[in-house]
């Protein structure tokens, strides 16, 4: 914490005592809300005059709540004050800009600041995130920006610090001056020249030119001159470094390539040319990841660190949110950041839930030194003590051991070793009419507890009948040879059924192996508690080292990807790692083609960092006779690369080429082990051949009828068009949900009291519109089946022209789960 005399302070500020009590004393907290106090015995109120409020008023309730040094610029009544020390100056809040821009200049680490009109607090988190392994970073809270936010900001700087990240917003001329003596930045960034603000310049140059201004002692500054409008800085500034598309931009970018949920971004820097993929889209996103990409690259990120960091980056909440929670409770959901002054700002906000009488606080380990665990777990107590807070809910173990110290017994402490231990807990807490902060580093992802604890309205369900799925599981085993080991595909979210629901199952009834799409999946499952060997199909290179911590096994298909694998594993030092090797012998999607097997064969008898435990391949056209010609020369070109690579290594390993339609169409390609996906869900072309049943039930409810004359019209752009009188009934789900939205003006049907609905005018996000003239006794608040017993889901696939794969995996995660066993 800072730690200044009175005395000090007054000499600063160059203020006078109109009443000296104690001038040893030390300050370490500044305050300016008589709200918001902690330590008040080490805190400093500035009373502020601004046009909403005269910090004046409050100087009472301020000293009734224990602060003993204040800062006035009028002449009050001492006498309510007792014992305070209390400063005069002709202005507090020129007072609080000279004490933060005093404390700034005991530092000489780099402080990056931050100013354009949008985006500066998504660049200054994102940059937080990239570089918080390699500094300690102090940055501004929230969107602490003004001439307020700016000096508390800055009062956070404490020794143990190597890095500051301040950002500095204005919203008329003269203003960034007063920040840029408080921020003293060493390395300027500017993002972006938009309106934000217009009204309080003449004219957009000199609204440039004030922003600018920040930058008028800075050695570097970072920008992307299509963001300036055309605008340049001064040459006064040592070093300028552009981002953009010209060849004389310091960090070029050379193309972009955006994909479905991802963005490939090609770029040059010193003559270095490289890839990053951003988990972004939008044209805001990518251009605020570039200039992350700059500075982090100024200051000396490597490459491999860089683009690791940056595939996790998230869409940075710039709100504290609040939701209604389930037993009638609200939940607040702040669970992005850990630092004392956002922990202030969102306890203030839970005080501020008068509708219930009892407060909860969760809250994960801070990520501070070692050295600052204390200090900031006394001043988080005494927060807590100082609100009444009854229950605190501690995720870690830092947390934990210095809150039993700090804490009253009057305070409830519950520990959990881990959000996952948390989650499973859950139930046993009994939530109850009471306020909930969820507060934690973006580390423990707390926002995983978010959709457990919020009150779910959606009347939307899919039904997973497990008994369906473990006799559909019987069925195909009893076609399978006796050796035949079976491997169940729960990808996706088991094809959107579910995921260690179904895992669990399949490790119940002697499934050999799991396969998942992502390594992230696998975690889960491995928390979950499944136990058994896991193949991860997609593994990126990002998560390699969550890989290998969950025993998970990588299948590799390109030679780039297996290099990558080996060269994490030998910096590991691990050796004979379980691999699953990909064959690409028609499917033309992944995998190693037979010409590179004599390549592939010297790269995996080079050193021991491999364990072979299977070669597979995938069918294109199993399920197709007219293709049987094709999956026979499939399973030709297999046998050739199995029996090559056999030769070449001498490894002993599992073959698999079939999938569920496979199994029942060829027998003769069983090999080692099969692959089953969306048919143990009794979804195959001809389900019923082979006696499986489908286990998936989609059903959503009526929201209201209407009922409607010749000549109106049904849904978006009037496209339902009603001749005769008819009934409509809207039912809670659209395309949002998963519900195709081609499926619109009869083209689909759902079934109401048992009978065939169509649809009527187009499906909406959440809501469809059918057409139940006909059915007899329907009544708002009625189930409607969506897909299951009665209504097949290749039906509805076929209506779509899509697949049924399309249809599981596109239901939305907002429709609730339900599994049961008859």
């Amino acid at each position: 914490m800072s730690n200044y005399t009175i005395h000090t302070i007054a000499s600063v500020i160059h203020a006078t005592y109109l009443q000296q009590i104690d001038e040893d004393v030390l300050v370490k907290h500044l305050c300016i809300d008589s709200r918001r106090i902690i330590d008040a015995g080490h805190s400093l109120f500035f009373a502020l005059h601004t046009q909403k409020r005269d910090g004046h008023l409050y100087l009472k309730t301020a000293y009734e709540k224990g602060v003993r040094n204040f800062v006035v610029s009028k002449l009050i009544d001492k006498t309510d004050l007792g014992d305070a020390n209390i400063l005069h100056v002709p202005d507090t809040l020129a007072a609080l800009h000279d004490l933060t821009a005093y404390h700034r200049r005991m530092f000489s680490i780099p402080v990056i600041g931050i100013t354009g009109s949008n985006g500066k607090t998504i660049v200054k988190e994102w940059l937080y995130h990239l570089l918080s392994d390699a500094f300690l970073i102090v940055r501004s809270p929230k969107s602490y920006n003004s001439q307020i936010g700016v000096p508390l900001s800055v009062w956070q700087m404490q020794k143990e610090h190597t890095l500051a990240i301040f950002e500095a917003g204005i919203s008329q001329k003269g203003e960034m001056q007063y920040l840029q003596k408080i921020i003293q930045p060493t390395l300027g960034v500017f993002t972006n020249l938009g309106n934000a603000h217009e009204n309080g310049f003449a004219t957009t140059a000199e609204k440039f030119a004030e922003k600018s201004l920040l930058f008028q002692k800075t050695a570097t500054i970072i920008y992307t001159p299509k963001d300036t409008n055309g605008f340049e800085f001064t040459k006064s500034t040592k070093e300028i470094i552009s981002c953009g598309t010209a060849s004389t931009d310091a960090l070029q970018i050379v193309f972009i390539q955006k994909q479905v949920s991802e963005t490939r971004v090609s770029l040059k820097w010193k003559s270095n040319s490289f890839q990053i993929t951003i988990p972004f889209i939008d044209d805001a996103s990518i251009s605020n990841v570039v200039t992350c990409v700059c500075v982090c690259l100024h200051l000396n990120m490597s490459l491999e660190q860089l683009q690791k960091k940056i595939l996790l980056l998230k869409p940075v909440s710039l709100r504290l949110e609040i939701k209604k929670g389930l037993h009638q409770c609200t939940l607040i959901n702040d669970s992005y950041s850990a630092d004392l002054s956002s922990f202030e700002i969102a306890l203030n906000l839970l005080m501020q839930q008068n509708q219930h009488a009892h407060k909860t606080i969760i809250l994960s380990d801070f990520p501070v030194s070692k050295n600052q665990e204390a200090e900031t777990y006394k001043a988080i107590a005494r927060e807590i003590i100082a609100k009444q807070i009854e229950k605190v809910i501690v995720i870690g173990a830092i947390a934990k051991n210095y809150l039993q110290k700090y804490l009253p017994n009057t305070v409830q402490l519950i520990s959990f070793a881990s959000l996952e231990e948390l989650m499973l807990q859950l139930p046993s807490l009994h939530f109850y009419n009471e306020a909930i902060l969820i507060k934690g580093a973006r580390s423990f992802a707390l926002e995983r507890l978010m959709p457990l604890l919020e009150q779910q309205v959606h009347q939307t369900v899919l039904e997973i009948n497990l008994s369906a799925v473990a006799n559909n599981l019987k069925i195909i085993k009893q076609k399978l040879h006796n050796h035949v080991k079976i491997m169940g595909m729960v990808k996706a979210f088991s094809y959107g059924s579910g995921s260690f629901e179904i895992a669990n199952l399949l490790q119940y009834s002697g499934a050999d192996y799991l396969a998942v799409a992502f390594t992230d999946e696998g975690v889960a499952l491995r928390k979950a508690g499944i136990t058994l060997p896991i193949m991860v199909m997609n593994a990126e290179t990002v998560s390699f080292d969550l890989l290998t911590e969950n025993n998970l096994e990588p299948e590799l298909f390109s030679f780039e990807q297996l290099n990558s694998f080996k060269s994490f594993l030998e910096n590991e030092g691990t050796t004979n790692y379980p691999v699953h090797i990909k064959i690409d012998t028609g499917m033309h999607r992944l995998g190693f083609e037979n010409y590179e097997l004599s390549k592939l064969c010297e790269q995996l008898k080079q050193g021991n960092c491999f364990s072979i435990q299977s070669v597979f391949s995938h069918l294109a056209a199993s399920e197709d006779a007219a293709e049987d010609n094709f999956t026979n020369e499939q399973a030709r070109l297999f046998n050739e690369a199995c029996a090559y690579i056999e030769q070449q290594t001498g490894a002993t390993f599992l073959k698999h080429l079939s999938n569920t339609s496979g199994v029942l169409r060829h027998t003769k390609l069983q090999y080692d082990m099969v692959r089953l996906g969306i048919g143990m869900f009794g979804i195959s072309s001809t389900p019923s051949a082979y006696g499986l049943e489908e286990a998936l039930t989609l059903k959503t409810t009526i929201a209201q009828l209407k009922y409607l004359h010749p000549g109106d019209t049904v849904g978006y752009n009037r496209t339902g068009k009603i001749t005769t009188a008819t009934t409509i009934a809207t039912v809670r789900i659209g395309y949002a949900d998963g519900y195709p939205r081609n499926l619109s003006n009869g083209k689909g049907y759902m079934f109401v009291n048992g009978k065939p609905a169509p649809t009527i005018g187009t499906v909406c996000m959440d809501m469809t519109m059918l057409d139940v003239t006909d059915i007899a006794n329907v009544k708002e608040g009625d189930e409607v089946l969506v897909f299951g017993k009665e209504l097949s889901i290749h039906e509805i696939a076929k209506w779509a022209a899509t697949v049924p794969y399309e249809i599981m995996t596109g239901i939305s995660a907002r429709v609730k789960r339900v599994y049961f066993e008859e």
